[in-house]
């Protein structure tokens, strides 16, 4: 028997972990235990810090409601979420990136015509969005349902601003053909602050950080026999690609967005996605 010190903290705790814990659960909380004491350690966590991650911790949780997760945000900003998804969709060379889920995106957005505009308020430069959906082999998929969804020209989405918003503003899905091309016209994104008037966004200013994150539109790119694809494509040149406060950019998801002549749509954004077949 051993009795909880300093030195003996971690051996301690992990020893009354009991013998019908699942394997998986024994491995994840051993190794929190072990990471989370060497970090009290390595810091020399005083009493009064103490205490201020645990008011933090619970006013993070008292923010939280049916429209907003600031644990998720608290993840997001500290690069968890982009970890997690980095880890779980290894894929091989050629494969389209993905990069964070985020929290607006909603279910049951229509399915639209091919072409269709998705700006239902009108607002914003209009953008022709198109591309194919392909395997790794460079063939088309067909009935690949592409799931866009994005910001209006003041920075906000529809569930931000039921009142003024029409209802899936900026949303909409569309299946390819044989040919796997998709189009749509949208609007030209634009970079827009997480929300900051909670404990996260506090956080945020204490560390010297800002809360925005570049312009991007939502991508969640799905089809029979292929695993599912949930990324972004980044508006080049935007000023925050290098510092977007969820770590969300990856350079291969950078696309240049260029001028048109054409007065309907002022700019055109063209982008293919590669889907990984679906494993067992």
């Amino acid at each position: 028997m051993s009795y909880f010190t300093e030195d003996t903290s971690t051996e301690v705790v992990n020893g009354r972990i009991g013998a019908d814990a699942s394997p998986r659960l024994r491995k994840v909380m051993t190794s929190l235990v072990n990471h989370l004491h060497a970090f009290i350690r390595d810091v020399e966590l005083t009493e009064a810090e103490w205490e201020t991650a645990i008011d933090f911790l619970t006013k993070t949780g008292q923010i939280c409601c049916g429209n907003r997760q600031e644990f998720i945000l608290l993840s997001d900003t500290l690069g968890v979420s982009m970890l997690v998804d980095a880890i779980n969709h290894r894929a091989p060379d050629g494969a389209t990136e993905t990069t964070v889920f985020g929290p607006f995106h909603v279910d049951g957005a229509p399915e639209r015509d091919m072409g269709a505009n998705i700006s239902l308020d009108g607002k914003g430069e209009v953008c022709l969005y198109s591309g194919r959906v392909l395997d790794l082999d460079g063939k088309p998929i067909e009935n690949a349902i592409v799931d866009v969804w994005s910001d209006n020209e003041d920075g906000f989405y529809d569930v931000q601003q039921p009142d003024s918003q029409p209802a899936f503003n900026n949303r909409g899905r569309f299946r390819t053909g044989p040919d796997g091309v998709y189009a749509f016209r949208g609007i030209k994104p634009v970079s827009y602050p997480i929300p900051d008037d909670g404990p996260v966004g506090k956080m945020l200013a204490a560390l010297g950080r800002h809360p925005w994150r570049p312009a991007h539109m939502h991508f969640m790119v799905t089809a029979p026999g292929h695993r599912r694809l949930i990324t972004h494509i980044f508006v080049a040149g935007d000023r925050y690609l290098a510092s977007d406060a969820v770590f969300g950019v990856k350079e291969t998801l950078i696309v240049e967005y260029l001028k048109t002549d054409t007065p309907s749509e002022v700019w055109r954004a063209d982008y293919d996605f590669v889907l990984c077949r679906q494993t067992a």
